[in-house]
């Protein structure tokens, strides 16, 4: 009977590709294949593929693996191919003969290119390939979709700064990851709210600084901060009578020079509280503190809401005019809209708050499920297709080309990607290249072992970080 192994490799895939070997060509030797995100609105963020080698190609298939996996393939009503697991693990101690290539993580690669290509490496394995299409496919879509809808955010936030700010400095604290308990599963938040990090340096995601200890070298350096914030829960455990008093506990415990802390104020009536509460009874104590009080409304149209926000704070605390001729309030207090955050809400924000004459500076957000649940494959369109066989010796190229849609199309061959002239990026054929060391996807994993690690500090820098 099974044991119900999460990480026995030969079960994380689909059902069909169990009897996937018994289908292709007699004489098959070789299968490539690659991964590219068909189409999006903003270019791809390659991220994800090491910590999906590190968690899960390192370790070996055993014998006991394939026994599990046989008890659970057979009762599922398929056929299971113990013989060619049994051979991997006889001829190659259970390691997978497969290479598998890659653009360095944290290149930015416009959609409808090869972002990662897998092959066999020994001519008895060639399903292999597209038996772990499930597996591979999912690592980097996911991580990868985070991570370029982050950097989507962060070039939107940059240019509003640019634009309306004296400086870019506080850019990496912009954009706040409050994902944590909107994720389907503490996997799912390890790699989305680190693939966030690859951008941002502020979460509330410790799930995250485990996962780049343990998959990106960052056991010595931390990669994101947080600070001391409220909830509605410790907020309204006051009383509504008893808000004031609710604030200034908050100052008391959290404030003073340099410290920043996030109240969450709209438990009741946001207005009242910016104006007399914030602005009035605690508003000497708020100037006088040291650190920067971050006001959080949490309802309402976000638009609406942080611009009549801004233009109440201007009236109790005052704000100057910086180099750009916007609005910045003192460095004492601040905003931060964490609620009906995605790509296209902060845009609106941000353009309504210049409108209407403030920095951007002004503002920082937080992103919870628009940032790591409300993402699909689909997103991106990720695909995995297999472009290429080997049979009898001979390579042949292979693709799909249905009728009924142009957009399935599939790539053929074997892939490079190279960068042109212009510093403009594009897959060709591997046979086509003029120079091997043109080829920006490089040997990730070869036959058991992982060729490249990264730290997630190199992976940011080549983000332009």
């Amino acid at each position: 009977m099974y044991t119900g192994n999460l990480n026995n490799l030969i079960l994380n895939s689909d059902s069909y590709k169990t009897s996937h070997w018994l289908q292709y060509p007699p004489g098959s030797e070789y299968m490539s294949s690659y991964v590219e995100a068909r189409k999006g609105s903003h270019d791809v963020l390659f991220f994800g593929l090491q910590a999906f080698i590190k968690e899960y190609l390192q370790a070996p298939i055993t014998m006991a693996h394939i026994d599990e996996a046989e008890a659970v393939i057979t009762a599922h009503g398929l056929p299971f191919n113990r013989t060619g697991w049994q051979r991997l693990v006889e001829k190659h101690d259970g390691f997978l003969p497969v290479r598998i290539q890659a653009v360095p993580e944290g290149s930015i690669v416009p959609v409808s290119n090869v972002v990662c290509q897998i092959v066999n490496t020994d001519p008895e394995f060639y399903w292999l390939p597209s038996y772990l299409e499930t597996a591979l496919l999912r690592a980097i879509w996911y991580p990868s979709t985070v991570a370029s809808l982050s950097y989507f955010c962060k070039n939107v936030i940059k240019a509003a700064l640019q634009k309306s700010a004296d400086s870019v400095d506080a850019l990496p604290f912009k954009l706040h990851d409050f994902g944590a308990r909107g994720g389907s599963s503490m996997e799912t938040i390890a790699l989305g709210s680190l693939a966030n990090l690859v951008n941002f340096s502020g979460t509330d995601s410790m799930t995250a600084l485990v996962a780049a200890s343990r998959w990106y070298d960052m056991d010595k350096d931390m990669p994101a901060f947080s600070i001391p914030a409220a909830e509605h829960s410790t907020m309204t455990a006051w009383g509504r009578q008893r808000e004031t008093q609710a604030y200034d506990n908050m100052l008391e415990q959290f404030g003073g020079a340099g410290n920043t802390v996030a109240v969450v104020s709209d438990s009741y009536d946001l207005w009242n509280a910016i104006d007399n509460i914030w602005g009035d009874a605690l508003k000497n104590k708020v100037e006088t503190m040291g650190g920067t009080l971050v006001i959080r409304p949490d309802s309402g149209n976000p638009a609406e809401v942080v611009c009549e926000a801004l233009q109440r704070l201007t009236a109790r605390f005052g704000a100057t005019t910086n180099s750009k001729g916007y609005k910045i309030l003192p460095d004492y207090v601040r905003l931060i809209q964490g609620d009906g955050i995605n790509p296209q809400s902060i845009g609106k924000i941000l353009d309504t708050v210049m409108a209407a004459g403030f920095s951007a500076d002004n503002v920082t957000f937080g992103m919870g499920g628009g940032l790591l649940q409300q993402v699909n494959r689909d997103t991106m369109s990720w695909a995995m297709k297999a472009s290429a066989i080997c049979i009898d010796g001979e390579w042949s190229d292979i693709f799909k080309d249905p009728i009924t849609s142009q957009a399935k199309r599939s790539k053929k061959g074997r892939l490079a990607l190279i960068k042109r002239a212009d510093d403009s990026l594009e897959t060709i054929k591997e046979d086509a290249l003029k120079d091997p060391a043109e080829n920006l996807l490089q040997d990730v994993f070869v036959d058991g072992k992982l060729l490249v690690d990264e730290s997630l500090t190199t992976i940011r820098e080549r983000t332009g970080w």
